[in-house]
């Protein structure tokens, strides 16, 4: 039982730090901990949020901007989802869940804010009034609409034109279901399932075209692949094993081989390649998209080799060529609460397929430089050891949530019985 009490409080303590860049690439934020900060890049400072509630209290798993950078939603351990105005900084939408909050979506028109919780089911609300919301923040009641049975959602996303909603599971599933027009009637039509991964579904994205702006889908997985999909048809396109490409490398631990898990993806600006962030790996590495002949193609690898920096979030805007990597995790015993280190990599296509143009940014070089690393690392300069633990704690975070867990029916009951007497405790507070 003690060991069990152990398992839960670093799976439910030790939470990965979260990057998110403004579509217009006028703010960038990172969650680590329960703790968001906020840089504004067009004026060089950071932002003060307003939450007259108080702001969360338990560790961040999700954050995203809307299309078009109105809205910036939160989330996480503590059931919360809070929906942020970026013109003021207010929360002006808070939504109590029954579970932990695991993954998050916002539909293209700004309307809709969808989140998943610990138990696969998705819920929605709507949030096309928040102009219009004076403080303090009005307590929403979200709508169950979709379910994946128990299996924890770990990516959500809205297709393109806002049409389906996309879910990803720990059990190698991705659902692609209509979104509903009532939305108290839940959702009644499934368009595809896109199956394949053989290990838990990571990370969503979507590449497109000019001739293609519904663009296809892309995900990474913890069986070393990222699959391309169209995803309407629940088609496999190409699949591209990350191991076969990076398995030479070594990791930050001497002699230890590379796990060549996908922790996140993200289109870089044009949208022509994905960037790839892979568990115990110090860089990231680009995938082309070719829409034509509809592969994946290793465009480069990316290796920080200065120092430990294993990226465990990553994001861009598709107004500029950079892409924002973060690594960090909270409560670590060793640095302190909230550690966090961000790095930068400028990125420009080359002519005719061949290898891009890229370059990792000093810290001088990163748009806001001191200032913005002041206030979102919470310190301009981190030392070689709280790197270390920072890579070490994280690994185990990612691996304690996304792996499932084999129990006997004698320990799932005990569990069980914790988790109620848990809730006993509570109530007599």
């Amino acid at each position: 039982m003690e060991d069990d009490h152990v398992e839960q409080k670093l799976e439910m303590e030790v939470a990965p730090a979260q990057i998110a860049v403004h579509p217009n690439h006028d703010f960038v934020s990172i969650s680590v901990g329960f703790v968001i900060r906020v840089f504004n890049l067009s004026n060089g400072s950071g932002v003060n949020l307003v939450d007259d509630n108080g702001g969360h209290k338990d560790s961040v798993r999700a954050i995203r901007y809307s299309k078009s950078g109105g809205l910036f939603v939160s989330a996480g351990d503590d059931k919360l989802v809070k929906i942020w105005d970026t013109d003021s900084w207010r929360c002006v939408y808070s939504i109590v869940s029954e579970k932990r909050v695991t993954s998050l979506a916002i539909s293209p028109d700004e309307q809709f804010v969808c989140f998943a919780d610990k138990f696969g089911v998705v819920h929605v609300i709507d949030v096309g009034d928040y102009k219009n919301v004076e403080s303090p923040p009005v307590i929403k009641k979200a709508v169950p609409i979709l379910s994946h049975y128990c299996s924890i959602i770990t990516r959500l996303e809205f297709s393109p034109d806002g049409r389906c909603i996309i879910s990803a599971d720990r059990d190698f599933k991705i659902r692609v279901t209509v979104f509903p027009e009532e939305l108290q009637n839940g959702v009644h039509e499934i368009q595809s399932f896109c199956l394949g991964h053989t290990e838990f579904v990571s990370a969503l994205a979507f590449v497109g075209h000019q001739d293609n702006p519904q663009g296809f889908l892309v995900s990474g997985s913890g069986d070393s692949t990222v699959r391309l999909w169209e995803y309407t048809s629940g088609s496999l396109l190409d699949t591209f094993v990350v191991g076969d490409k990076i398995g030479h490398v070594r990791s930050t631990e001497q002699h230890e081989e590379i796990q060549a898990v996908v922790t996140d993806l993200c289109a870089t600006s044009n949208g022509s390649m994905v960037a790839v962030a892979i568990q115990s790996f110090s860089g990231i590495s680009l995938l082309r998209h070719d829409h034509t002949s509809r592969t994946l193609s290793l465009a480069k690898v990316i290796s920080v080799k200065e120092e430990v920096f294993i990226p465990m979030s990553i994001a861009a805007a598709a107004s500029t060529p950079f892409i924002w990597m973060v690594m960090g995790a909270s409560n670590l015993e060793t640095s302190g609460p909230g550690l966090v280190r961000l790095r930068v990599i400028s990125v420009c296509s080359s002519p005719e397929n061949g290898e891009p143009e890229t370059l990792i940014l000093d810290d001088d070089q990163i748009p806001g430089g001191d200032k913005l690393l002041g206030a979102l690392q919470g310190q301009v300069l981190i030392g070689e050891e709280a790197f270390s633990a920072a890579a070490k704690a994280v690994k185990r975070s990612m691996r304690n949530l996304l792996i499932k867990k084999q129990y006997s029916s004698e320990r799932r009951e005990l569990r069980k019985r914790g988790r109620n007497d848990k809730k006993l405790q509570q109530t007599q507070v």
